[in-house]
């Protein structure tokens, strides 16, 4: 039988086939190295990236000259006094209550003191007694002086009855003293208004022990002189300059809307509190309508101007630490820059910088608390405005 040849086209086709498998093995290998590749370059990029805070910038506002300066303020009366008894009893009687418009010198209340009268009936017995003896004595001493002039008694006995007249004196003005005393410990059984003014607190009913001179005790009224009106404000030290003796403010409360007080500063402390950096003024307002109330707070307006240089930020930006009060800069190489500033007033949402910044100065709004000086930042993008169609749409 005659041997059986391959054909030489099918060997070629085998070739040709071997080859096309090895460069799509080629290919998907090559293929596989570049999507790794790729992946790690995506995932080195994205992890640098994430290195980065993305931070928001803003810039320093500068003051409007009519600002002003608004503080605010503790109303206080003109003069106020806690009444309280001076002797021990019990409340027989009080004749006023809160809101009640007293005289000076009108009676609040009626105390009874039985231990007091008693003991101003036995010091007026002790005294009649006295004077009783001090009579006994001086009509004795009148006799011996009169015998002395006689050569009837010796200059000795005659000095003793004069001693004795003194002595019998002494006890006798001792005993009148003790009297009046103890009447004006009973006349405090009458409390009475110093001054002329408002009750505002009463904390006293029939029948109440009361003792005097108890640690801790409240007062049984209080008596307020409201016709005009105290309100005590601290300015920053900046301000300090501009405050005087004599210049006006407005005052504003919550509970009138859109009314507005005027008031006349009276008197300044004169020295910077260390602890809080302000000056302790105070004001005077006259209250005839009663709508200023001790104790209230308010909103006081000085018409003054803020300091040269002064620039205004949100609380948010501010960094406090060990350093004191900081703001993060975006340097001109896109790392973060930590500045001490001086704060002035602060207004809650905003804070007004009195040294430090300028409104050059690009500021991290609401830095990262792990933020270093030094490290790099990024700027994120602004958000879209709300109802702004995207571009894409």
């Amino acid at each position: 039988m005659p041997e059986h040849v391959p054909e030489q086209g099918s060997t070629g086709s085998l070739k040709k086939i071997g080859i096309v498998a090895l460069l799509v093995a080629l290919a998907i290998v090559a293929w596989g190295l570049f999507s790794r590749w790729h992946s790690d370059r995506q995932l080195a990029t994205w992890t640098e990236a994430q290195s980065e805070p993305a931070v928001s910038v803003i810039h320093p506002t500068g003051l409007a000259t009519g600002d002003g300066l608004t503080l605010p303020g503790t109303l206080q009366a003109y003069n106020s006094a806690p009444i309280f008894a001076r002797t021990n009893g019990y409340v027989r009687r009080w004749l006023v209550d809160i809101g009640d418009r007293v005289s000076a010198g009108q009676v609040l209340a009626i105390l009874d003191a039985p231990e007091v009268d008693q003991q101003l009936a036995a010091a007026r017995a002790d005294l009649q007694t006295a004077r009783a003896n001090q009579e006994l004595a001086r009509s004795t001493a009148a006799r011996w002086s009169n015998l002395l002039s006689k050569d009837a008694v010796s200059r000795q006995e005659a000095d003793e009855k004069l001693g004795d007249l003194k002595a019998k004196s002494a006890a006798a003005n001792a005993a009148a003293a003790d009297v009046a005393r103890l009447g004006a410990t009973q006349g405090f059984t009458r409390l009475v208004a110093p001054f002329a003014g408002t009750i505002t607190s009463r904390s006293t009913q029939i029948g109440q022990l009361v003792s005097a001179g108890t640690a801790g005790s409240a007062p049984l009224f209080t008596v307020s002189d409201i016709s005009r009106i105290r309100i005590y404000v601290r300015v920053p030290q900046n301000y300090s300059g501009q405050i005087h003796v004599g210049m006006e403010a407005n005052l504003t409360l919550p509970e009138y809307p859109g009314r507005t007080f005027t008031a006349v500063l009276t008197r300044t402390a004169g020295a910077v509190d260390p602890a809080s950096g302000t000056v302790l003024v105070e004001l005077q307002a006259a209250n005839g309508d009663r709508a200023l109330k001790p104790g209230s707070y308010a909103q006081v307006s000085f018409p003054l101007h803020g300091s040269t240089g002064t620039v205004q930020l949100p609380a948010s930006a501010l960094i406090v630490g060990q350093s004191g009060t900081q703001v993060a800069l975006l340097g001109r190489d896109g790392k973060a820059v930590l500045k001490s500033v001086t704060v002035g007033r602060d207004n809650g949402a905003t804070v007004e910088i009195t040294a430090g910044l300028s409104p050059q100065d690009r500021v991290i709004d609401s830095p990262p608390d792990s933020l270093q000086a030094g490290d790099k930042v990024r700027i994120a993008p602004a958000a879209p405005a709300a109802g702004k169609p995207d571009a894409k749409g």
